[in-house]
C-alpha cells in the first residue's frame, strides 16, 4: 500500500467527520462539520442527503490536506455511519427521491402496529432479530414508495435504488459505480435474514418492496470500490463499512463473547458480543451482526436508547439552559443528590426494552426550589437509568453478566457521568484512551482488508485504557435512585401491559 494511514468517514446523525488514523490507532488529522435537523412534523425527523454529501466532502478534503501538511500519506478509506436512516435515489442521476427519513423518525408506527396486529412480528424476530417498530429502514421505505409521487413505479422499473447512509456515501463516493452495503447495515433494514446471510423475499413481499432496489451485501472488510479522483485528487480505495454502533464496539476491541461496550452519542447503544451464535433475545433486545469477516458472521444482543447526548443537546439548545454541553458536570456535581427529579427524555418514544413509540418525554419531581443544575443533574442521570435498563434484560438474556462496560462517545468525557454509571450499573466502567471509537472501528476494518493488520483480534493489543471508574455506592440508596426512575417511566408509557 502506498501508506499505512487509514481516512476513516463518521457520517452521524447530527455531523460528519473524518479521521485519519495511524497503525496503531492515534488520530493524526480530523475535521467535523454538523448539518441541519428537520423536523416537519411531531415524530418526524429528517435529513437533506445534500447535505450530508456536502459535510462529508467538506471533512474529507479538510483531513487530507491536514495530513499531507504533515507528509501523510494514506492508504485508503473506512466508512461507519447512522444506522436505519433510509435514503432512496434515481440510478439514472443520484438525485435524491426525498429527504433522508432518519432513525429517529416514528412516522410509521401505525404502519408498524398493524403489520404486529396482523401477526407478523414473529417472522420479522426470527429472520432479522429485529422487532417490528419505526426505528428500521423497512417501514420508512415502504412508506416512501407509498408516498412519493411515481415512486414505487420508478422503483419496479429498476430506476431506483435504496440505501442506508453508508450506501449513499459509497455511490457518490465511487461516481455511482457501486451500491453496495456491508452486512452490519443491511441487518438492521429488517428486510435481512441474519442467518442466511441474505435479503429475505418474504419481507420483501410482505413490504411491497421491489428486490431491484436493493443494494449487495458483503463482509464488513472488502473490496467495496475506489473513489472518483476527482473528489480528492486521487483514486482512494474503500475496504471496510460497517454501522456506527458495531465499528465502536470493533474500535472498543469488543471481539470476544461476553464483551460489552455502550456508545454515548445522540442515542445509546449496548453491545454485548455473542460471537458466533445468534442469541434470541426473551427481553425485548435486538439480535444483531456484529461484523462479517471472510463470509462469517459474528454476532451480539444490543440494547438501543433514542435520546442520550441529544437530552444534552435539548438542554443547550431547545430550552437554552446552558450554553455548552460540558456545564453539566459541573452543574450536577454541585448537587449532594437528585432532590427527586426525574427526567424521561422519550422526545421520539422509548426504545429497548420498552419499545413505545407513543411515549413522551416528561419531567417528575419538580418543586419551586428546582433549578437548572437539577434538571442538568436529572437530564444525565436519565442515560444512567436508561443503560442500567439496557443491562438488567441483558444479564437476564445471557449465562453471565459482563464484568465490565467499555464506554465511549462525546458524553464520556463526563467524568461525574461515568462514576454514577459505574455506581448504577454495579461494574466497573473503563473509558479508552482512544474515545471516537467509532472512526477508530471503521479505520480497522479497512486495514484489516488492506493487510495492515493479520486479522480483527490483531487490533486488540491497541486498546487502551484512559480511566476506570469502579461502583462505590450502597445498596439502598442505589435502589431508591431505581425505584424512582421505574415509577417515572411507568407514568410516560403508553402500552401499560
Amino acid at each position: 500500500m502506498s501508506g499505512q494511514h487509514i481516512l476513516a468517514i463518521d457520517q452521524g446523525t447530527t455531523s460528519s467527520r473524518a479521521m485519519i488514523f495511524d497503525q496503531g490507532g492515534q488520530c493524526v488529522a480530523s475535521a467535523q462539520q454538523e448539518f441541519r435537523q428537520i423536523y416537519p412534523r411531531d415524530g418526524w425527523v429528517e435529513h437533506d442527503p445534500e447535505e450530508i454529501w456536502q459535510s462529508v466532502l467538506n471533512v474529507c478534503r479538510q483531513a487530507l490536506q491536514q495530513a499531507e501538511s504533515q507528509g501523510i500519506t494514506v492508504a485508503g478509506i473506512g466508512i461507519t455511519n447512522q444506522r436505519e436512516t433510509t435514503l432512496v435515489w434515481d440510478r439514472r442521476d443520484g438525485k435524491p427521491l426525498y429527504n433522508a427519513i432518519v432513525w429517529q423518525d416514528r412516522r410509521t408506527a401505525e404502519f408498524c402496529a398493524h403489520l404486529k396486529n396482523a401477526g407478523h412480528e414473529e417472522l420479522v424476530v426470527t429472520t432479522t432479530g429485529l422487532l417490528i417498530d419505526p426505528y428500521f429502514s423497512a417501514t420508512k421505505l415502504h412508506w416512501l414508495l407509498e408516498h412519493v409521487d411515481g415512486a414505487r413505479q420508478k422503483a419496479e422499473k429498476g430506476d431506483l435504488a435504496f440505501g442506508t447512509v453508508d450506501s449513499y456515501l459509497l455511490w457518490r463516493l465511487t461516481g455511482g459505480r457501486v451500491h453496495a452495503t456491508d452486512a452490519t447495515n443491511a441487518a438492521r433494514t429488517m428486510l435481512f435474514d441474519i442467518h442466511g446471510q441474505q435479503w429475505d423475499e418474504a419481507l420483501l413481499d410482505l413490504l411491497q418492496i421491489p428486490p431491484a432496489m436493493l443494494p449487495e451485501v458483503k463482509d464488513s472488510a472488502a473490496d467495496f470500490g475506489t473513489t472518483d479522483p476527482e473528489l480528492f485528487g486521487q483514486s482512494l480505495p474503500i475496504g471496510g463499512i460497517a454501522g456506527d454502533q458495531q465499528a465502536a464496539a470493533i474500535g472498543q476491541a469488543c471481539l470476544e463473547p461476553g464483551m460489552m461496550k455502550s456508545t454515548y452519542g445522540t442515542g445509546c447503544f449496548v453491545l454485548l458480543n455473542t460471537g458466533e451464535t445468534a442469541c434470541r433475545s426473551q427481553n425485548r433486545l435486538l439480535t444483531t451482526v456484529a461484523y462479517r469477516i471472510d463470509g462469517q458472521p459474528s454476532y451480539a444482543i444490543e440494547g438501543s436508547i433514542f435520546v442520550a447526548g441529544a437530552a444534552i443537546q435539548w438542554l443547550r439548545d431547545g430550552l437554552k439552559l446552558i450554553d455548552s454541553a460540558d456545564q453539566v458536570e459541573g452543574l450536577a456535581q454541585g448537587l449532594e443528590s437528585n432532590r427527586g427529579v426525574y427526567l424521561v427524555p422519550a422526545f421520539t418514544g422509548l426504545g429497548a426494552p420498552h419499545w413505545d413509540p407513543h411515549a413522551r418525554g416528561a419531567i417528575f419531581g419538580l418543586t419551586r426550589d428546582t433549578g437548572v443544575a437539577e434538571i442538568a443533574r436529572a437530564t444525565l442521570e436519565s442515560v444512567g437509568y436508561q443503560t442500567r435498563d439496557l443491562l438488567e434484560a441483558m444479564k437476564r438474556d445471557s449465562d453471565s453478566g459482563s464484568k465490565a462496560l467499555r464506554v465511549d462517545g462525546g458524553m464520556v468525557a463526563n467524568n461525574w457521568f461515568l462514576q454514577f454509571l459505574a455506581d448504577l450499573l454495579e461494574i466497573p466502567v473503563e473509558r479508552p484512551r482512544v474515545t471516537e471509537t467509532t472512526a477508530l472501528g471503521a479505520a480497522y476494518l479497512a486495514g484489516v482488508q488492506f493487510g495492515l493488520y493479520r486479522s480483527l483480534t490483531d487490533i486488540a493489543r491497541h486498546w487502551q485504557r484512559d480511566a476506570l471508574f469502579t461502583p462505590r455506592l450502597g445498596q439502598s440508596e442505589r435502589a431508591a435512585l431505581v425505584a424512582g426512575w421505574e415509577k417515572a417511566v411507568s407514568w410516560v408509557l403508553t402500552d401499560k401491559g
